[in-house]
């Protein structure tokens, strides 16, 4: 029997990377899975993979996330979890980072998450209950170098986190946040981070002293989406290692 057996799960940003690795391990919890991307290609082979839903999925946009809850709503009849895992990474320091940049990572992570919580909430209610997954990050509690867009945008996921769990318990959905650290993730490995960053002191830093594969926080996302986690709202899991106590963070 699986965790997830009998629940409708949308995914978002699950194309590839953390939320590729959501698909699948829903998939195989026995959830049916609709996921969106902005990666056409990447999605749309992930789906031909595993026979979950693909759809183009911008998350910036009410019109696009009506969409996306509505094919949910309509190939399985309901919709039980939202993974709110879309998010994009600029490394820039402030003085030279454009405000367009900028906009841009607040509006897909920030105002991404916000309007994904708020699309769910009717479907969820209709259903009788729900599970919100967002993904935030160990950013979400220390500030890094070269990411001021990122950091904000995910210490204000877990603003959204908090208050939408006081908002919506009383229609039994529940709203919890993931924070994971050192993940194996193309994002992860941005170009433009791996030329700043000393991996050797990075990795020193660390208590378990390697990068997650992407399926461990998945287990973690999984498992707050369950019925097993049903006395956990407003929840803060970090999935990093241990890094966050390491003194040299």
């Amino acid at each position: 029997m699986g965790l997830l057996d009998g629940k409708v799960a949308l995914i978002t940003g699950g194309a590839r990377g953390m939320g590729a690795a959501h698909v699948r391990l829903f998939l195989e919890e026995g959830a049916r899975v609709v996921f969106g991307d902005v990666l056409d290609e990447e999605g749309k082979a992930l789906a031909e993979e595993t026979g979950a839903t693909y759809l183009r999925h911008d998350v910036t946009s009410p019109e696009e996330w009506e969409r996306a809850v509505g094919t949910a709503v309509e190939v399985h009849g309901r919709l039980d979890v939202l993974v709110n895992n879309a998010g994009i990474l600029k490394f820039r320091r402030i003085q030279d980072m454009s405000l367009d940049d900028f906009d841009r990572v607040i509006s897909v992570n920030l105002k991404g998450t916000w309007l994904g919580v708020k699309s769910v909430i009717e479907p969820m209610k209709a259903a009788g209950r729900g599970s919100i997954v967002n993904i935030s990050s160990i950013e979400g509690y220390v500030g890094a170098e070269g990411l001021s867009a990122y950091s904000a945008s995910k210490f204000g996921i877990r603003g959204i986190t908090k208050s939408a769990a006081r908002e919506l318990a009383r229609f039994k959905i529940r709203v919890n946040s993931v924070h994971p650290g050192a993940i194996n993730t193309a994002m992860a490995l941005d170009p433009d981070i791996v030329a700043e960053v000393d991996a050797d002191a990075f990795v020193k830093s660390m208590v378990i002293k390697r990068f997650a594969k992407p399926v461990e926080v998945s287990h973690v996302v999984a498992f707050l989406a369950s019925d097993r986690a049903s006395y956990c709202t407003g929840t803060e899991v970090t999935v990093d290692g241990g890094l966050l106590t390491g003194a040299g963070y």
